[in-house]
């Protein structure tokens, strides 16, 4: 099985946004299973292979130095539930005594689970995108209906089993109404809320892995 830290093309060093009070720094795998218009991530998500690889010892021997200061990793894309290895590399992270937290679309609920049952990830960030009939629409043509609906309810399933384990949030883009979003509000299980995030679009067409929003993809001190 390839490493999934072959995969790993960006590397945030303190971020304070990405896990709600937490100092944390920010792992991007690149590849991702939807091709939504809207993305930030273009070149992360289905461009990676024109990207630089941040070497594992360069981003393991920061997080040694920096211990004290970082409470934990975020690990982003691209979609990290599609990358090979993955378990593996977030091992390496928790062996560093680094709490794990996930973003994911909510595509492969198998792999959620499977790191629910290892005990890996403290925390998933699970993107709702809208109401299912819209994900066509929203996934640039990646996703159906049925298969948004199937996928996130086995992920609702485990919401429920590990309530501490799971924040939902949709980004309001421009194709959502207000009761597209009150929809996508109801599919969430009890005593869960959706977090709404505004839609800042880039500057142009397809920006660089958030560079023109705020982060700047491989930002690496050895």
């Amino acid at each position: 099985m390839a490493s999934a830290w072959s995969r790993v093309f960006g590397f945030e060093r303190v971020s304070l946004c990405d896990w709600p009070g937490m100092n944390a720094s920010v792992i991007f795998l690149g590849g991702c299973n939807m091709h939504c218009p809207t993305c930030h991530n273009f070149n992360l998500a289905w461009h990676s292979d024109t990207m630089n690889v941040i070497p594992q010892k360069a981003i393991e021997s920061y997080l040694t130095k920096r211990a004290r200061w970082i409470d934990g990793v975020v690990i982003t894309g691209g979609e990290a539930t599609i990358t090979p290895g993955l378990v593996d590399l977030i091992k390496d992270l928790r062996k560093l005594g680094m709490p794990v937290k996930m973003d994911s679309n909510g595509m492969r609920p198998d792999v959620l689970n499977q790191l629910l049952d290892e005990d890996l990830v403290k925390l998933f960030a699970v993107d709702v995108k809208g109401p299912y009939q819209k994900y066509p629409v929203l996934t640039g043509g990646t996703t159906s209906p049925a298969e948004a609906e199937e996928n996130l309810s086995q992920v609702f399933e485990l919401a429920k089993q590990y309530p501490d384990k799971f924040l939902f949030r949709i980004t309001k883009v421009p194709v959502l109404t207000d009761e597209d979003i009150q929809e996508a509000e109801s599919y969430l299980p009890d005593g869960f809320t959706l977090k709404h995030q505004e839609y800042v679009p880039p500057r142009r067409e397809h920006a660089e892995t958030d560079s023109e929003a705020r982060r700047v993809s491989g930002d690496m001190v050895a």
